[in-house]
C-alpha cells in the first residue's frame, strides 16, 4: 500500500513540474494513450494522456497473472497443481493453446501460455481453479484494482476481449505492472521468447506476441494486447543496469508503431535517468525495541531497496528519515513490518520502503521476565 500512495504522489509532481522539464519528451500523434514509469519508485517519466479510460484488449492479462502470483505466492496454488479445463475454457476464441475439456495442465504450464502466447482459455482455466468460475475471479480484479487506487480500471472479464465497460488506462496498467513485478518469476515467462507445451504428445509451440523481448536490449516483458476497439496495446518492461522501466501504450495502428513507440519511450527513460540507490534490501537501519519477547531489540531492515530515478546531472539534496513503531509486542515474526523509512528531496517526500524484522522473536518466558525485572532492579544506577 505504500507504494501505492508514492506512486499517485510522483504522478502529482509530475504532472506539476511537466511544463518545467528541461528535456525534449516524446510525443506521439499515433497513440491514445501513454505512460513511462520507474518500476521500483513508480516515478512518472513521461505521460501522454494517462488517465484516458480506454480498452486495454489482452492487457488485461496482467491483472489476471497479478492474482494467479498472489495465489502462488500464499501457497494456495501451487506451481505443479493441475488444473482440468471447463467447456467454458475450451470454448474461449481469440488467442489460445486449444484447450480441450477435460485436458489438464499445471499451473506453470497455464501461467507460460498466458504469459507467451496470451491465451484465453489458459486464462479462463486458472481463474475457474482459484474462484470457482470467471465471474468471482473478475470480482478479485476489481477488487484489487480498487485496493491499488486504480480509479480508471473496472474488468469484465479476465481475457480483455472487448465487453461495454471494460475498460483501464496507461497509468492503471503502469501501476498493475509495477504491482506484478514485484513476483520476480514472472518475467522468466514473460521474458521467454519461445517454447513449447505438450512436448510428450503434439509438441504446441509458443511464440511471445511480444516482439520487443528479441529487439530491444535489456526487455523482458510484459504484455501485449489487440482488439479491432483497442487497436494495438503493449505494457512493456526493461532493465539495464539497477533501472527497470515500465512503458504503456494504448492504441496504435499497427503492431510495428505500437513497438516502435515503446521502444522510444523506453529509450527517453534510458538516456535522461539514472538509478540513485541509498540503502540496498536487507540492510539493517535500525533496531526495534520488542515488549515481553525473547529479545529485547531486534534488528529493522530494508523490505526493498531505496532507490529512486533522477535526471542525469541533477543536483538535488536528500535526506532519509527513520519511524521504527514503538509498541511491538512479541510474538514478532520474520519479515513483520515494523517501521519505515521516508525519502525526501528538497524537502519533499518521494519514496517510502518499509522495515521488517530480520528474525522470529517468540513470547518470552515468565521466568525469563522475572530475571529481566531483577537485573533492572539491582543494575540501576
Amino acid at each position: 500500500m505504500l507504494k501505492k500512495y508514492i506512486f499517485l504522489f510522483c504522478l502529482t509532481l509530475f504532472i506539476c513540474l511537466h511544463s518545467q522539464s528541461s528535456a525534449a519528451e516524446p510525443a506521439f500523434d499515433n497513440i491514445k494513450s501513454g505512460i513511462l514509469i520507474d518500476a521500483d519508485s513508480g516515478m512518472v517519466i513521461y505521460d501522454q494522456n494517462s488517465s484516458e479510460k480506454l480498452p486495454p484488449a489482452s492487457m488485461t492479462k496482467i491483472a489476471t497473472l497479478l492474482l494467479i502470483m498472489e495465489e502462488v505466492n500464499s501457497g494456495n496454488l501451487k506451481w505443479d497443481d493441475e488444473v482440468t479445463t471447463s467447456s467454458t475454457a475450451a470454448g474461449m476464441g481469440g488467442s489460445q493453446i486449444y484447450l480441450k475439456e477435460g485436458e489438464t495442465m499445471t499451473v506453470r504450464e497455464l501461467i507460460k501460455a498466458i504469459s507467451i502466447a496470451s491465451a484465453n482459455d489458459a486464462s479462463v482455466a486458472l481463474a475457474e481453479h482459484i474462484a470457482g468460475n470467471e465471474e468471482t475471479f473478475v470480482s478479485r480484479m476489481n477488487q484489487k484494482a480498487e485496493e491499488l487506487g486504480l480509479k480508471n480500471t473496472h474488468f469484465k472479464n479476465v481475457t480483455g476481449l472487448s465487453e461495454e465497460g471494460h475498460v483501464s488506462s496507461a497509468m492503471d496498467m503502469a501501476r498493475l505492472a509495477m504491482e506484478l513485478l514485484t513476483y520476480e518469476e514472472i518475467t522468466e515467462f514473460t521474458g521467454t521468447y519461445d517454447d513449447y507445451l505438450r512436448q510428450d504428445e503434439d509438441p504446441f509451440w509458443l511464440v511471445n506476441t511480444n516482439k520487443l523481448i528479441r529487439s530491444y536490449p535489456g526487455a523482458d516483458g510484459l504484455k501485449t494486447g489487440f482488439t479491432n476497439e483497442a487497436k494495438y496495446c503493449l505494457t512493456a518492461t526493461a532493465k539495464r543496469g539497477d533501472m527497470r522501466l515500465i512503458s504503456v501504450v494504448f492504441g496504435a495502428p499497427s503492431s510495428k508503431e505500437r513497438n516502435q513507440v515503446s521502444s522510444e519511450i523506453l529509450n527517453y527513460g534510458f538516456k535522461n535517468y539514472v538509478t540513485k540507490t541509498f540503502s540496498q534490501k536487507g540492510d539493517v537501519l535500525a533496531e526495534a525495541a520488542i515488549n515481553k519477547g525473547s529479545a529485547e531489540k531486534i534488528h529493522a531492515e530494508l523490505k526493498d531497496s531505496l532507490k529512486i530515478i533522477e535526471k542525469k546531472n541533477e543536483k538535488a539534496q536528500y535526506t532519509r528519515k527513520l519511524t521504527v513503531y514503538k509498541k511491538l509486542d512479541a510474538p514478532i515474526s520474520k519479515g513483520q513490518e515494523v517501521g519505515y523509512v521516508s525519502l525526501q528531496k528538497n524537502g519533499k517526500e518521494i519514496s517510502k520502503e518499509l522495515l521488517i524484522s530480520s528474525k522470529h522473536i517468540k513470547k518470552a518466558e515468565w521466568m525469563d521476565l522475572f530475571r529481566r525485572s531483577w537485573k533492572r532492579v539491582l543494575f540501576a544506577e
